[in-house]
């Protein structure tokens, strides 16, 4: 490999967003990161004039100048529009490149939003660890004493010679039961994924065809694919799981509001470069689910993850915890925005084996 093979090959792989553009501010180049950032790639790019597509809340008189007088600058937090018309924060740096080269500028971009999320995402991650870890130790001390003592109404059962009485020591039995069933629910999936090649559309289906079939299709399933996925390796029973869980939230808060033409929206793409907690990914999975519900209470939109939090009266908490365990043991995660009229899930599954 050559030096110029090396270098491009060194651009192509920066986490950084890199931009560079002619004195005509025409672009010249740019990297995955920045094609993923500004959401579309370069081709489409060059087509377009510079304002269009590098659209921040400032003038261009401070990049006209780094042109004209070979002044570097940067501006911290300014909000830039892509061509999705998705706003986002961002520092960036402009530096001018060496004569020699002629006139060619160098924009480096670093969104703000993408640091906090990550902060959030470290955050969320080790709330959910401390959770379990607190419903384990939990679990051992409860589910000891129910052995006890459905064993001790088994033998009482038993002992005792008329069967009419058999019914309380039965409710004992059933009722411990009850709670040692709960309580494996809390703990969510206990058993290793049992990894194999999987298609994430294909469990997005199933799971739409068991929703469309329980609500008689009153609810209407959009999908919005992205065909390049491929397959990754997972626990397929895990992962429809954790997929129904979700949308059959979504499901019932449709219904229990009855919202006016109630549509669940399952969204496919791929992700570049993405931190999740404290380990970088180089593509990732992301499904979005999205209802047009009522939304989500703000005052337990952070803690939704948690076991026993739920928005329903009806609700057990649980679901969501579950999805949220599933996803981390194939080390993802699940995030969510809800706003009154639009609640969006987003689940985040590392497509590296």
């Amino acid at each position: 490999m050559n030096t110029l093979e090396l270098h491009k090959h060194i651009l192509d792989n920066l986490a950084t967003a890199t931009v560079l553009v002619n004195g005509q501010l025409e672009l010249v180049y740019m990297n995955p990161s920045a094609e993923m950032l500004l959401e579309a790639s370069a081709r489409r790019l060059r087509q377009l004039p510079f304002d269009e597509w590098f659209m921040v809340d400032d003038d261009h008189n401070a990049l006209a100048g780094a042109l004209e007088k070979g002044h570097p600058f940067t501006k911290r937090e300014a909000k830039l529009v892509t061509l999705a018309g998705k706003e986002i924060t961002i520092d960036y740096s402009v530096n001018p490149m060496p004569q020699k080269y002629g006139r060619l500028v160098l924009i480096e971009l670093t969104p703000r939003d993408r640091l906090i999320r990550i902060s959030r995402e470290e955050e969320l991650l080790s709330n959910h660890e401390t959770v379990i870890s607190l419903v384990r130790g939990l679990a051992h001390e409860i589910k000891n004493p129910l052995g006890g003592l459905r064993g001790a109404a088994q033998l009482l059962e038993r002992e005792l010679p008329d069967e009419a009485l058999h019914e309380y020591t039965r409710v004992i039995i059933e009722e411990a039961d009850r709670l040692r069933n709960l309580v494996d629910r809390l703990l969510g999936p206990h058993k290793m994924p049992r990894l194999e090649e999987v298609n994430i559309h294909a469990i997005l289906e199933h799971v739409s065809s068991l929703v469309s079939a329980e609500t008689g299709g009153d609810i209407v399933m959009r999908r919005d694919y992205d065909p390049s996925l491929p397959e990754f390796m997972g626990d397929r029973e895990q992962l429809i799981q954790a997929v129904l869980n979700i949308i059959r939230n979504s499901m019932q808060a449709l219904q229990e509001a009855s919202t006016e033409d109630p549509q669940i929206l399952l969204r496919t793409r791929v992700v570049r470069n993405l931190t999740l907690g404290a380990e970088m990914h180089r593509l990732v999975c992301c499904v979005e689910i999205t209802d047009n519900g009522p939304g989500i209470p703000e005052d337990i939109l952070q803690k939704i993850f948690y076991p026993m939090v739920s928005g329903r009266a009806a609700g057990t908490g649980l679901g969501l915890s579950i999805a949220q365990s599933v996803l981390a043991q194939h080390r993802g995660l699940i995030e969510c925005d809800s706003l009154p009229g639009k609640t969006c899930f987003q689940l985040l599954i590392p497509l590296e084996q």
